[in-house]
């Protein structure tokens, strides 16, 4: 269980160059989904085209598969217009909100608390966690692109937690909110967490665990981490900070509402297209060096690019548009994508 630092290049806050290769990827990416509605033009960013490319070590072919798969994803599940109101009882007990404050990179914070669980039904809670994942992107300052989970044990007991809940949680995040994550902070788990990590962490892909760094409050290190990270000042009592402010639902209700007002412009706004150059900066500690195994991983990986890399034009032409697609799963029927599609061949739009 690592506390660490080490460097980093996953923060998502300042551009560099991109190869022409890598330009050459995001825009086949990009002709490959063909026309599509327009909300969904409007996710298919250069940033948000990189992050899925990254995700997948930069196989085009992987890459299309897993931005079509959380395009179907997001016109079935709507999760931009999950709104407070549908969600607020998940939230009574403060088991996960966004803090008022950014971490010293620009990034979103979201507190968990285990032991304030509240509910018992996984799809209430996975679709609760679905709408902070958006209310932070939301809150994100420009070209910042990831968020800092802060999960705190404090009075935490295995009948908080679910194999099922937990599963579901790396599977949304890992394949909807590719390179989303900054770094997640285990606060003070209990012994008796061990196990339970042990379990669940075959469900994590490598470039996920390596973000997840365990902290503790009578570690040196892990204060030297913390303080590293964020304003001392803000940051609660409870992750070893001097804000003695706990957690307020009127407060907080209120925040959230304001932030539903905002969410419709958010993922409708039209913006001059920009180059597809987004890439994180260098911080602290975020991912672990690289360990042997993963570095092999990703070398298979990028041999197989190029040799993918010519199947993919082939299997994913513009004339086979993720709307065709879309018109012919079962799952999606009822959807008239017909009604306002966008080809994305002719653009982009800046969103993050």
């Amino acid at each position: 269980m690592s506390t660490g630092l080490a460097k980093s290049t996953s923060n998502g806050h300042e551009k560099s160059s991109l190869s022409v290769e890598e330009l050459g990827k995001i825009n086949e990416v990009r002709r490959s989904l063909g026309q599509m509605p327009d909300k969904l033009f409007v996710y298919c960013s250069d940033a948000s085209i990189t992050r899925h490319l990254r995700a997948r070590n930069w196989n085009v072919k992987k890459a299309i598969k897993m931005l079509r798969e959380t395009l179907k994803w997001r016109l079935q599940y709507k999760p931009e217009e999950i709104r407070w109101e549908e969600i607020s009882h998940e939230a009574e007990t403060g088991k996960i909100y966004r803090s008022n404050y950014l971490d010293k990179y620009g990034r979103s914070v979201l507190i968990m608390r285990p032991s304030s669980q509240n509910t018992k039904s996984t799809k209430g809670q996975i679709r609760y966690l679905v709408y902070c994942m958006e209310n932070a992107i939301l809150n994100l300052p420009a070209e910042q692109e990831q968020m800092v989970w802060l999960i705190d044990f404090h009075g935490f007991n295995m009948s908080h937690i679910s194999v099922k809940v937990t599963k579901e949680t790396a599977h949304v995040l890992q394949e909807h909110y590719p390179e989303r994550l900054g770094v997640a902070i285990l606060y003070n788990p209990p012994k008796i967490f061990e196990s339970f990590w042990t379990v669940v962490k075959p469900f994590l892909e490598p470039k996920t665990y390596r973000k997840v760094k365990f902290a503790y409050s009578d570690d040196v290190n892990s204060k030297k981490m913390m303080e590293d990270l964020f304003d001392m000042d803000k940051l609660e009592a409870s992750f070893g900070g001097n804000n003695q402010m706990g957690f307020d639902i009127n407060e907080y209700a209120t925040r959230m509402r304001e932030d539903d007002k905002r969410m419709p412009l958010f993922w409708t706004r039209e913006t001059s297209p920009v180059a597809p150059g987004l890439t994180p900066a260098t911080i602290p500690f975020l991912d672990s060096a690289i360990t042997e195994s993963d570095s092999e991983e990703c070398g298979k990986e990028q041999a197989s690019n190029s040799s993918s890399h010519e199947i993919d034009s082939e299997q994913h032409s513009p004339e086979s548009s993720l709307a065709e697609e879309i018109l012919m799963s079962n799952e999606l029927e009822d959807i008239h994508v017909s009604e306002g599609t966008t080809n994305l061949g002719q653009g982009v739009t800046k969103v993050q």
